[in-house]
């Protein structure tokens, strides 16, 4: 199917009109046109209010992915010690990922459909281990969580961690993300979840602590972050540059400016109670019990025992409906409302909650 008539993947999301009115322009060569400058620079400076800092913004070709890549293989080398902080898959694999690089990494694992909260236990594995990197998702996508940051930029200063990374794909402008103020150094977005873009851009905020160990890394790559430090001043991109991509990046992130963050947060916000209560109204079950964890991006729902999810999947598409199963020891018990960027829509909750009710 091309097209979902009830559109509620948890990413990639459906495109909005701006992105896609973006990639109708016959671009030059943005390695000698100064226009192309002038967008980057007026593009980052939408991301840092989306990000919440006044730090370099570095935009790279590529889904999220590789700015989680990118942000472990510039900052460490074999040996270095990271501290992965897990609440679900994807927490769990940007430790794997550390691993492969060969990092000593310790995981911290809390339940699936909880969030930070054992900050004792947090605070010890910090004192036993001495990390250089902690990593964190900030949504946990797969169950539907947003977690606590704040608190982790207090310890990464109070026991000298160099670096604390944020994977902020999925909520980055769905929700408050404030980079500066929690004491982030790598924050990671993706353009395929709330900005509404095809999944072709990735962007990371880095924090001047960051841009030391950088340096010292010196790690030369496709997914490299040194050789963008100085593109400003330089106009020397590493390779080829995206101009469509950044040009429906600042379409994509010029949008939510012009809707008002404020305004933009409490539409998530509102949509994403529809989802939940309608959800209950149905007679089915929530996968995450606490209000307060929730992301106002995505929805987890458990999966009826006496129900298949391949099957319920088939019924869901036959109503119009398109919605996400879940990873890892989720697979097949809970899928997932994406209700961001676009879809953060009410009218659009509305109709898939109707088609959910049909199949059920």
């Amino acid at each position: 199917m091309k097209i979902y008539p009830i559109p509620m993947v948890p990413g990639p999301v459906s495109v909005s009109k701006k992105v896609f009115e973006a990639y109708q322009m016959n671009y030059g060569s943005a390695d000698i046109e100064y226009e192309f400058l002038e967008l980057y620079n007026k593009t980052e400076e939408n991301l840092q209010k989306l990000m919440g800092t006044s730090q370099t913004v570095v935009m790279l070709s590529g889904e999220g992915m590789i700015a989680l890549w990118g942000a472990l293989k510039n900052c460490l080398i074999p040996g270095d010690r990271v501290l992965a902080l897990s609440t679900g898959v994807f927490g769990e694999g940007f430790g794997v990922m550390a691993k492969s690089l060969g990092a000593e990494v310790t995981t911290l694992q809390f339940e699936f459909n909880e969030t930070l909260k054992d900050w004792e236990a947090i605070e010890t594995m910090i004192q036993l281990n001495k990390p250089k990197m902690i990593t964190v998702i900030h949504c946990e996508t797969p169950s539907g969580t947003l977690n606590p940051i704040a608190k982790l930029g207090e310890l990464k200063k109070q026991y000298g961690v160099d670096l604390l990374v944020v994977d902020a794909v999925a909520s980055l402008g769905g929700t408050p993300v404030l980079m500066d103020e929690w004491g982030v150094d790598l924050l990671l977005g993706g353009s395929q979840k709330v900005l509404s873009m095809p999944p072709s851009m990735s962007m990371v905020g880095i924090s001047k602590n960051a841009w030391k160990v950088i340096e010292e890394i010196e790690y030369k790559g496709y997914d490299a972050f040194l050789p963008f430090k100085n593109v400003q001043k330089t106009q020397y991109f590493p390779y080829t540059p995206n101009w469509h991509g950044v040009a429906a990046l600042y379409a994509a992130t010029q949008s939510l400016i012009d809707e008002g963050l404020e305004n933009v947060f409490l539409r998530h916000e509102q949509v994403a109670e529809i989802c939940r209560q309608g959800v209950l109204d149905i007679g089915l079950e929530l996968f995450v019990k606490k209000d307060s964890i929730m992301s106002p991006t995505v929805t987890a729902v458990k999966v009826p025992e006496d129900i298949n999810w391949k099957s319920l999947d088939k019924k869901l598409r036959e109503n119009g409906l398109a919605c996400g199963g879940s990873y890892g020891p989720l697979d097949g018990k809970v899928f997932r409302f994406g209700h961001m960027g676009t879809q953060a829509n009410q009218e659009l909750m509305k109709k898939a909650l109707e088609a959910l009710r049909k199949s059920i």
